[in-house]
Formats: structure tokens, sequence, C-alpha cells
């Protein structure tokens, strides 16, 4: 008895020392790191990087053509089982070790390259094969809808294909040509704003996202007070609420709403993991993972009646059907719902308000992505760390002269290769990986003990079991439609690809 009293002291005290030597160290490290501000500078962060454009312009439309509501029963089941884990996840290994996503991987040194890699490898694989057969994909599919119906031309349609793009002057992707000086200018005073607002650090960023945060949600809000007040409304609200489970047999509905939620949500790209290192050592991210995550799914949700209100709208007054109005991605944004807005009284401040909403999510996106490339390399490169305001200015030129392929003449050919093959393929290996490497090669004991260290209390077995299992396997194994799994059926997509650029006849 009394043996087993001294074995349970000496314990307790070594494990009271090692507690304290871990505090210790990560308090000298918590002086010589920045944190948030505030808590809310944090939390808009995350949540204006992850409402993006895709949530009102990809979602709304994939959920009308997959089902109606049926779509969200495999998008909410991928939340749950996949999207928030590993934003749990994420946002855990970030403040813990409380570095960028290139040193985080510290824990294990053999993914700090071989995660870039594969990502690296995966991604050129997409984007070259694609490349090679503009023939095949590009050139005999006009990457814009013409306008709100088929076979017809409106003035929206005419203005920004030819009188914002020119478009009509290139020939394809061979033929991008000379970057438009009107979008130079644009386009510097983008970069010039993302500087400005990340060359302080999350100083300066944390308080830019209570504009560009909070804005989306005001615009959104009055667009759909605006927008169900129309005729043909409601008849667009239940075009985009319908549910039709049969879609559910189709495997594209389910690789849909798994593409949708790591798209959505940023995990993978690295930029929860830098935010996160700037947290307090003792922030409950859990809390945070669980109210991010769950605002960003509702937005893409609540965007949708904003969106089909007006669709609805657009459908009536042409008298077309909602199937000839309802699209996805520039089409959607720049012509189909602006051509709705001028029939509008007060067009000029309704597409003021409208477009204003646009550029606030893509600034706040842009800003997490830039965040998370300079973190990553500062935590890497001390000198870069000295040298912030010097390399964020790199950075935002870098950006600057990688996107004036985008803004040439045939720069939409550009865009829409990036948004078809850049996003899907590359975030579902990039979470595999990242899910393995956490949960298997560092464990999940290991990594639920660092949690406990941070907040008092380990993660539950439901969280430990999809870092380890659940996520991990549901893009490998078979799903409900009894197809390939989505892993499986992507690779099968490259080959497909591959195949017909090597069979395809070049047209000059």
């Amino acid at each position: 008895m009394l043996l087993s009293c001294v074995q349970q002291m000496r314990t307790g005290i070594t494990r009271n020392t090692q507690e304290q030597w871990n505090s210790l160290s990560l308090f000298y490290d918590l002086e010589e790191r920045e944190t948030w501000g505030k808590k809310i500078d944090f939390l808009l962060s995350v949540i204006g990087f992850a409402v993006d454009l895709a949530n009102v312009w990809r979602f709304p439309y994939l959920c009308y053509k997959n089902g109606g509501g049926a779509f969200l029963i495999p998008y909410i089941l991928f939340l749950v089982i996949a999207g928030m884990p590993l934003f749990y996840m994420e946002l855990a290994l970030g403040q813990y070790n409380r570095e960028g996503a290139a040193t985080v991987w510290k824990i294990c040194p053999v993914f700090k390259g071989e995660f870039s890699l594969s990502l690296l490898s995966l991604y050129s694989i997409s984007f070259l094969t694609s490349a090679s057969s503009p023939t095949s994909h590009l050139l005999k599919k006009d990457p814009l809808p013409t306008s709100y119906a088929k076979y017809k031309m409106t003035p929206a349609a005419e203005f920004y294909e030819r009188g914002v793009l020119h478009l009509h002057e290139s020939r394809g992707i061979q033929d991008l040509g000379m970057p438009r000086w009107e979008l130079v200018l644009c386009l510097v005073a983008v970069v010039f704003l993302l500087y400005f607002s990340l060359w302080k650090g999350v100083k300066s960023s944390g308080k830019v996202v209570y504009i560009t945060a909070t804005m989306p949600y005001v615009v959104l809000f009055v667009l759909l007070i605006r927008g169900i007040t129309l005729p043909g409304a409601m008849d667009g609200i239940r075009a985009y609420l319908h549910i039709d489970f049969k879609q559910l047999n189709d495997p594209k509905v389910w690789i849909d709403a798994a593409t949708q939620i790591f798209y959505s949500l940023g995990a993978g790209f690295g930029v929860l993991i830098a935010f996160a290192s700037y947290n307090k050592f003792d922030n409950n991210c859990y809390r945070d993972a669980i109210l991010t995550s769950t605002v960003n799914c509702v937005t893409s949700f609540f965007s949708g009646f904003a969106i089909f209100s007006v669709l609805g709208y657009m459908a009536y007054k042409h008298g077309v059907r909602i199937e000839d109005v309802a699209t996805e991605g520039a089409g959607l944004v720049f012509i189909i719902y602006p051509e709705a807005i001028s029939t509008l009284p007060g067009s000029t401040f309704w597409a003021i308000v409208f477009f204003i909403m646009l550029l606030t999510l893509g600034i706040d996106s842009s800003m997490g992505g830039m965040e998370a490339v300079i973190t990553g390399l500062s935590d890497d490169f001390k000198i870069l760390k000295r040298n912030r305001k010097l390399f964020t200015f790199a950075t935002a030129f870098g950006t600057f002269l990688v996107a004036l392929f985008c803004i040439t003449n045939g720069g939409i050919y550009v865009l829409t290769l990036l948004d078809n093959y850049a996003a899907g393929t590359s975030i579902l290996f990039a979470v595999l990986i990242e899910a393995i490497g956490v949960s298997w090669f560092y464990g999940v004991d290991r990594f639920s003990e660092d949690i406990e260290r941070m907040m008092g209390f380990k993660p539950g077995l439901y969280w430990r079991l999809c870092w380890k299992f659940v996520s991990p396997t549901f893009l490998l194994v078979r799903h409900p439609g009894g197809k390939k799994g989505l892993v499986g059926d992507i690779f099968l997509k490259v080959v497909r690809l591959h195949v017909r650029s090597t069979v395809s006849p070049r047209i000059d």
C-alpha cells in the first residue's frame, strides 16, 4: 500500500513537472508570437475566408441540379463525418504548434516534403492533362452561358463578353492575348488593398474583416428581402428546394457534395492552420470549429434563397423555365444576376451593392490565402519574418503577376481551367494526406493530449474515430451509389482526359 502511494506521488510529480515545463516553453513562445487583438478578429477572419464566392455562385446551383433538398443529405453527412472534424483538426494543429502550414509538420517531418510534393504533383497532372487538350474540352465549350436563356443574346452578356473580357478577340486558351488595361487597374487596386490589409500581420487584417466579413451578410439579407417581393420569386425558391431522392443514386451527386464541403470550408489550404497559430494557447478552438463551420454552411444555404428568388423573377419576366436561367460560376454573378438587377427600380444602387458584396467575398478569401503563404514561409525562414512588410509586398506582387493571365482576352479560359481542375482534386487529396499524417503517423492519442493541454479536456470518442478512420476512409470506399470511391473516380477522370487529348485532332 505504501509502495503504491509512493509510485503515484512520483508519477504525479513527474507529470506536473512536465506540464509546468510545457507551459513554460509555450509561455515564452507566446511572448515571441503575436496574437489576435480580440477573439472576434479570429472568428471573422475564419468566417470571411470560408465564406467566399463559392457559397454564392456554386452551392445554390449544385443544390438545385442535384436533387434540391435531397442534396443536403450527402452535404450534411460529409460535413459531419469529414468537413467539421478536419476543420477542428486544422485549428487545433495550428493553435498548439503556433506555426504555419509548412513548419507545423515538424510533428511528422516526412510529411513536410511529401505533403507538398504529392499535392503539387497531383495538381500538375490534372492541370497539364487538361491544358494539353484544349480542343477536346475548352475550345468546344463556351466557358460562359451567353444569356438568361438558350439561343438568345442579351445586352448584359454582350457587354460582359465583348466589352469587359473581349472574349471575341481570343481563339481559345492557346491565344490569350495581352491583359486588358482597365482590368489591370482594377487588379492593381485590389492588390494594394490586400497588401495594406496584411503588411502588419493579424493586427491589421483582424480589423479589415470587421467590414469585409460582415458586409456580405448585410447585402445578402437586403437582396433577399428585395428578391422575394418580385413576381415569380416563389417559383424560383420552390425549384431550389424541390426534393428528388432519385438523384442520390448518381455518384456525381456525392462527389459534388464532398468537393463542395472541402472547397467551401477551406480545409487543406493551410489557411486555418495559419489563422489558428495566432490564437492564445488556451483558446477553445473546439467551439470555434463548430461555430464557424456551421455558419459557413448555413450561409451557403441562405444565399440560395437570394439567388433563386431573382432567378425565378427572370424566368417569369422572360417567359422561360427555371432551368434556362439557373447556372453557376461567372455567368451567374456577371451576366444573369446583373441583368435581373438592371430591370429593377433603382438598378444602379442595387448593382453597386451587389458588386461590393462580390468584392468583399473575394478580398477575404485572398487575404486568407496570402496569409497562409506569408505565415508558412515566415515561420520556416526567420529572415522573412524580420522583414514582414517587404515579404508581404513581394507576395502581393507575385500574386499580381500570376493574376495577369486571368485578365487577358482569353483569361476566362484560364479561370475556367483553374475553377474546374485546381480545386476538387487537390483539396480531396490534401485533406486525405493531412488526416493520415496527423492520425496515423503522429497519433490520435498524442494529438488528443495536445488538445487537452490547451483546453483542459480531450476530444470525445467521435472526433478521434473520425480523425483516424472515418474521414480518411470515406474518400476511398464505395459510397451509396455503388460506384467507385471518390479518389478512384477522380483518377479515372484524369485518365479519360489524357486519352481524349491523345486521340483528339489539333485545331489551329
